[in-house]
């Protein structure tokens, strides 16, 4: 099923009047609709008012609630799902502020434990030294420059934790890609080839001349198995779906059998180096 960006953003507000419409249908009052899904009234009103997204168990309960038909419970499902996925403009986030995108990714990291990334044209943030992150928003309005890298600065401090696992996979063009001057560049790869070595974290390369059966066409990310993003040129998309995220994780272990880790990747990192010095 295709998905435009701007189902996205009303989907929530389709299902939860659906919801609202099969329950009044059905001759149920928010209380007895409440008593037979084994929720609280105050959670079937939220619902139904868009103030509380809802799980996919709980639009099946609700669904078994209001003895749906399955017609009109394959329709709603299929809402659901829509309305689990998120999308996010680049051009809307770029207005709000880069300081807001950077304070909610810190939140979300601070509640993961369990991180993959894939990286297909360029290094994530958390990788990167200040040169990097500075070209990399380049694009940004410049009053928003300074505060942005300073805290994309202070997010790589979640590396240093320990309890926490990363995992990170980068092509060869998102690692030698020349943001930055040569010897700023090369830098870049020492920084990467210094973090190899950190407990806590994975860094695998996928040389050019690796062949996978699925083609890598997005940067994503997973965080847990709750939640996940995919990154495009125009903005992001975010999937609460455990079918997408499991999708996407079983897509990450794909790419993974295919990357080289530890003493490999040095020895490529610092040969990549290498080329940009010279």
């Amino acid at each position: 099923m295709a998905i435009q960006p701007e189902q996205l953003g009303r989907s929530g507000l389709e299902l939860a009047a659906m919801l609202k419409h099969l329950r009044r249908q059905a001759g149920l009052s928010g209380a007895r609709l409440a008593a037979r899904c084994h929720m609280s009234q105050s959670k079937i009103s939220r619902i139904e008012g868009n103030r509380l997204r809802p799980s996919l168990v709980d639009v099946e309960q609700i669904l078994r609630g209001v003895d749906a038909s399955p017609a009109a419970a394959a329709e709603v499902m299929a809402m659901a799902r829509i309305a689990q996925t998120e999308w996010q403009d680049r051009k809307a986030l770029h207005r709000k502020g880069l300081d807001k995108k950077q304070s909610e990714l810190a939140g979300l990291e601070s509640a993961t434990t369990d991180f993959r990334y894939f990286m297909l044209s360029m290094a994530t943030g958390l990788l990167s030294t200040p040169d990097y992150i500075r070209a990399s928003i380049a694009h940004a309005p410049p009053t928003q420059r300074a505060k942005a890298v300073g805290m994309k600065l202070e997010r790589q401090a979640v590396l240093l934790d320990r309890s926490k696992r990363f995992t990170f996979l980068l092509t060869e063009q998102a690692v030698r890609y020349p943001l930055l001057a040569p010897d700023a560049m090369a830098l870049q790869l020492d920084r990467l080839a210094s973090l190899t070595l950190q407990a806590n974290l994975r860094i695998g390369l996928l040389p050019a001349t690796a062949r996978f059966s699925d083609t890598p066409l997005s940067t994503f990310t997973v965080y847990d198995d709750r939640l996940a993003t995919i990154e495009t040129d125009l903005g992001a998309v975010v999937f609460r779906d455990p079918k997408d995220i499991g999708s996407l994780r079983d897509r990450f272990a794909g790419y993974e059998d295919h990357a080289v880790f530890d003493e490999t990747a040095r020895e490529l990192l610092t040969e990549w180096a290498w080329t940009f010095r010279r």
